[in-house]
């Protein structure tokens, strides 16, 4: 089992990952477990896994999947399914190896929508929440098209060493994510379906002016879910909501787990 204080390896699928913890260790508290999005990595949550661990109380996982930040890169081509098989093979071992037993799921993009999966398919009583930042549940043109504009400027700008900054080997991070994107099959790829089986109250958080997805992603959840959905729309917000509005987003999420922890402490003493 990978330790609390980061001092041991986590080990999924057999890769080593990077990983960061915060806040009270998973026998004492709720563990927030963060997803980072398809580009992203432990360093690039900058400053938020701590903020949300002081301002929740709980603990914070944060890990970079194979291919991201200082992980064991991944093995390409992915498959074009990679998120589903990510929520149903490697996260199911990352929470074992971190000893988890309540966790609320955090997601970002597309670790928003293997939140959503993972949430959908897998029957884990362990998950308590979940909060969708940024989610996919479905291809738009508008974000293919963004996605068409990176490869672009990863070909002809400084984008690949900026990445460099941060991924070991930002061909490995960037190819596995738009390869997969703009492979011509993926334009039909939908997993709006998992909503139907949410059963655990969710948190969406859109930035209005999000160049990857428009707000037709956030009502799927709205009108599709059985279970509890909270909404956050922010303005003058673009991808990465918690970056924009970092203490809205904070402070929402905060009350959040808030009432998810009342609603448990009550069913505990009743129970």
């Amino acid at each position: 089992m990978a330790d609390w204080t980061g001092s041991t390896k986590l080990i999924a699928d057999g890769k080593t990952l990077e990983y960061q913890c915060y806040g009270p260790s998973p026998d004492s508290a709720i563990t927030i477990v963060l997803l980072h999005e398809g580009l992203g990595c432990v360093a690039l949550w900058r400053d938020f896994p701590a903020k949300l661990a002081q301002a929740t109380g709980c603990g914070v996982l944060v890990y970079a999947r194979a291919g991201y930040g200082q992980s064991d890169l991944a093995d390409l081509p992915r498959p074009l399914d990679y998120m589903s098989r990510e929520a149903a093979e490697i996260l199911p071992q990352v929470l074992d190896q971190i000893g988890v037993q309540r966790c609320i799921l955090l997601g970002h993009s597309d670790g928003a929508s293997i939140a959503a999966l993972y949430a959908g398919s897998v029957a884990d009583y362990r998950v308590r929440g979940q909060v969708l930042i940024a989610p996919h549940f479905f291809t738009e043109p508008m974000g293919l098209a963004e996605i068409a504009k990176a490869k672009l400027a990863y070909e002809n700008t400084d984008l690949r060493k900026r990445m460099g900054k941060y991924h070991r080997d930002p061909d490995n991070t960037f190819c596995g994510w738009n390869d997969s994107w703009l492979h011509p099959d993926f334009v039909s790829w939908n997993i709006a379906d998992v909503i139907d089986h949410f059963r655990i109250p969710t948190l969406t958080i859109q930035g209005r002016q999000d160049p990857y997805g428009t707000l037709a992603q956030i009502t799927e959840i709205e009108d599709r879910s059985y279970a509890p959905v909270e909404t956050l729309m922010l303005d003058n917000c673009g991808h990465a909501p918690f970056l924009d509005h970092p203490d809205i987003v904070t402070q929402r999420i905060a009350a959040f787990v808030s009432r998810l922890v009342r609603i448990e402490d009550v069913v505990v003493r009743t129970g």
